[in-house]
């Protein structure tokens, strides 16, 4: 109940603020484990991703925000969990999991790090582990624009990534990472040629 009242209000926010401009909800399962993948841009980033679809979205939270009195809890209902950042985080990676064995939605930031040009970086492997731990469909997503009031931001959900022949290959993460973020990057190259 309290994440159906956070997507709302959230999508009060980006779509009154921000002009939010969402293509691709079609390209989401609707059921069954589901890898989102996207740049980073902002702190906006999670809210605008889950907001405007019918599945719930989980995701990574770096564990001081957990710290913070009420802040903490609200960003646990709305779907995060905490991570420790720099280091291997075994707990979170079995949450993570959990997560897709359940039939959920996971959102994943394959660069670690929140970019602060419109460049796209090189994805850590975290990306290709969970994806060839678990069966889930990879759907790659790009945010376009800023975050600034009543200037429009544009997010793309595209069509799933193919993996079966990286899975049956037994590729590496990094492998299975790069592939993602290719295919990130050819969403960039097709809302910039828009």
């Amino acid at each position: 109940m309290i994440y159906r009242i956070g997507q709302f209000a959230c999508r009060i926010l980006l779509s009154g603020v921000f002009f939010a401009s969402i293509q691709g909800k079609e390209n989401i399962p609707a059921n069954g484990p589901v890898i989102i993948c996207s740049n980073h841009k902002s702190n906006f980033d999670p809210p605008l991703l889950g907001s405007y679809i019918k599945r719930p979205l989980r995701f990574m939270a770096k564990e001081e925000l957990f710290e913070k009195k009420g802040f903490g809890t609200l960003i646990k209902n709305l779907g995060a969990f905490p991570v420790k950042r720099g280091a291997g985080d075994r707990a979170s990676l079995r949450t993570a999991l959990a997560v897709l064995n359940q039939g959920d939605m996971l959102l994943l930031f394959p660069e670690g790090n929140r970019s602060k040009t419109d460049e796209i970086g090189e994805g850590l492997a975290g990306a290709g582990f969970f994806a060839l731990k678990s069966d889930a469909v990879v759907i790659p997503a790009y945010v376009k624009g800023k975050y600034k009031p009543f200037k429009k931001i544009e997010l793309t959900y595209g069509q799933a990534v193919p993996l079966d022949d990286l899975r049956e290959e037994k590729a590496s993460a990094r492998q299975v990472t790069d592939r993602i973020m290719d295919h990130i990057k050819q969403l960039k190259e097709e809302q910039n040629s828009n």
